[in-house]
């Protein structure tokens, strides 16, 4: 029996993107890893808010722009995207004050001199906003550099990945 809300809707805050899924039966039983995978995080703070654009690891570095729950679901995220790379995360629907990740990301752009940008989302829809504000900023800056979209799926595989 499936148990109602009390704001009367069956999955949290109504967006299908919440809706529960457990993928633990999924995961293979010997994946894993037999030594320790060392962490390819390269700076702190990561969270957008929080990071200066003018700090020297950004500066004419490759960005990762990845949605907070990226990381989580897939498995291989430090090898593949962090290392080398300065990195940044947001979330396009819990976040407040997204006006200032446009404003950042533009000076990111122009100021520190990024090289490329990788914007890496979720599938599911409120995800999205995360690419259209980089595209956003991107767009805003004097400077052009190339923006790759990267899409994980919620059971850990890419989806998409394509020069936006």
């Amino acid at each position: 029996m499936e148990k109602k809300h009390a704001h009367g809707g069956h999955e949290p805050c109504g967006c299908p993107g919440s809706k529960m899924m457990d993928l633990r039966e999924e995961a293979p039983a010997d994946s894993a890893p037999s030594g320790k995978a060392p962490s390819m995080l390269r700076q702190w703070p990561l969270q957008l808010h929080l990071i200066s654009p003018m700090a020297p690891y950004f500066q004419k570095a490759d960005l990762v722009v990845a949605a907070d729950c990226t990381a989580f679901a897939y498995g291989n995220f430090h090898a593949e995207f962090l290392k080398g790379r300065a990195a940044v995360i947001a979330c396009p629907k819990l976040d407040d004050g997204q006006e200032v990740y446009v404003e950042k990301i533009q000076a990111l752009i122009e100021d520190a001199k990024v090289n490329t940008l990788t914007v890496l989302t979720m599938e599911v829809p409120c995800c999205g906003g995360l690419l259209a504000m980089v595209q956003q900023a991107a767009g805003k800056a004097k400077r052009k550099v190339p923006v790759k979209s990267i899409v994980v799926g919620i059971g850990g595989t890419i989806k998409s990945e394509e020069w936006a």
